[in-house]
């Protein structure tokens, strides 16, 4: 593997140490200004999420449910890394226990600039968020 491609996994998995630390800000640190962090689904906290305060806004939501995340496998490339990995919640209505894979994308510095999430069981994802994760009601929850 090329010293580029070390630096991207190793980049990924400091991501994950500090996210399993609870670490947001260290998790940030491997993220661009313009970054764009896709969630798929049809819950609260699905979409894209666009720059570094509203992935960590997004974060700081799934640090609510004790999400946890053990990789599984990396793949890698000049441009961008793939990680599947088992994600779970431990606090919460429900349960999420499921595969994730996430499509990483590095911009020209070495910073991520685009995420997309891919859950290996979307429906469990939804419900769970829907029972966990209230809206906030009309007005407030309006722009």
């Amino acid at each position: 593997m090329s010293e580029t491609k070390d630096l991207k996994v190793a980049a990924i998995e400091t991501f994950f140490a500090a996210y399993g630390a609870g670490d947001v800000d260290a998790m940030s640190a491997v993220l661009a200004e313009g970054i764009e962090w896709t969630i798929p689904g049809r819950h609260p906290l699905s979409g894209t999420k666009r720059g570094v305060a509203e992935v960590r806004a997004f974060f700081d939501q799934l640090g609510k449910s004790g999400f946890k995340a053990e990789p599984i496998f990396f793949g890698v490339n000049d441009e961008y890394v793939v990680d599947i990995h088992r994600g779970w919640t431990t606090e919460g209505t429900g349960k999420v226990d499921t595969t994730w894979a996430l499509v990483w994308h590095f911009d020209a510095a070495g910073k991520v600039d685009r995420v997309v999430n891919l859950s290996g069981d979307q429906h469990q994802m939804d419900a769970f968020v829907w029972e966990n994760y209230a809206l906030a009601p009309i007005p407030d929850r309006l722009a």
